[in-house]
């Protein structure tokens, strides 16, 4: 079984949509329609995700991307969370196939310790490795709450994400397992200088997972664009898709070939 990418929308600029650990490309559906008529999308189903669940292939970032980038035209590359870290290494490791950069509540580093102020609880993670082993389903339902809270409606938001998580069957034990892996050993931000794409970081100032300050540290790291929203959390998608688009905005207009004129549609 090969990789599962949707290719949505018919505007002029190609974007690569990377969704978050346990996910699939499907919890992105309201940026896709808000950028429908602007992007060309190709909205991948990480491996062991999804439509990708039975795949083969790894979640490892330098693998993962290569995979992406090998089926894939040249494009920005967004990525929510644990598949921002995948952008982020397709941006650094495979440039030529990567136009600009978009990282979306996502970081180089996720787990806090001495030398990294702005990450998540280790403990935190540790637990969430180890509750995957004996309970799945109760592991994955307590993600989702963290996920969804710091929202502006966290209650709504949670819901949404329970009805989407297993909405293309639930993912594979041993990915998430690795998903985990990479989110504790994770560390890329000795290479942000060395990112040679534009980028654009944008966080959810309610962000339980990925504190705002690791995003505008990174950004300020790379010469990127930083911006923030306001009354987001960890899923900006939902509910704040119109301030997501605009803070995409200026990404989109520094790309070649890019109409003149390209404007905001009304959502």
């Amino acid at each position: 079984m090969s990789l599962y990418i949707d290719k949505r929308g018919h505007g002029p600029i190609p974007l690569v949509l990377l969704h978050g650990w346990a996910m699939h490309g499907g919890v992105l559906q309201p940026l896709v329609d808000a950028l429908a008529d602007r992007c060309t999308m190709h909205v991948v189903d990480l491996p062991g995700h999804g439509y990708s669940r039975d795949c083969g292939l790894p979640l490892e970032p330098r693998a993962c991307a290569a995979a992406i980038a090998a089926i894939t035209p040249p494009a920005i590359w967004l990525g929510w969370s644990l598949g921002g870290l995948i952008a982020l290494t397709a941006a650094l490791e495979i440039p030529q196939q990567v136009r600009g950069l978009a990282m979306l509540c996502a970081t180089p580093k996720f787990v806090r310790d001495a030398s990294w102020p702005h990450g998540s609880d280790a403990v935190l993670v540790h637990q969430l490795a180890s509750e995957l082993e004996t309970d799945y389903h109760v592991t994955l339902e307590r993600f989702l709450a963290l996920e969804a809270m710091g929202s502006a409606d966290p209650r709504a938001e949670l819901r949404h994400l329970r009805e989407l998580v297993f909405a293309r069957g639930e993912p594979d034990l041993r990915v998430l397992q690795e998903g985990i892996r990479i989110l504790e050993d994770g560390d890329r931000r000795a290479a942000l200088p060395d990112l040679g794409v534009p980028s654009t970081w944008i966080a959810g100032r309610r962000d339980r997972l990925v504190p705002p300050q690791a995003m505008a540290w990174s950004a300020s790291q790379c010469g990127g664009d930083y911006h923030e929203i306001a009354q987001a959390g960890h899923a900006p998608f939902f509910g704040h898709v119109e301030a997501l688009v605009q803070a995409l905005q200026p990404l989109f207009e520094r790309q070649p070939g890019r109409p003149a004129a390209l404007s905001l549609r009304d959502e």
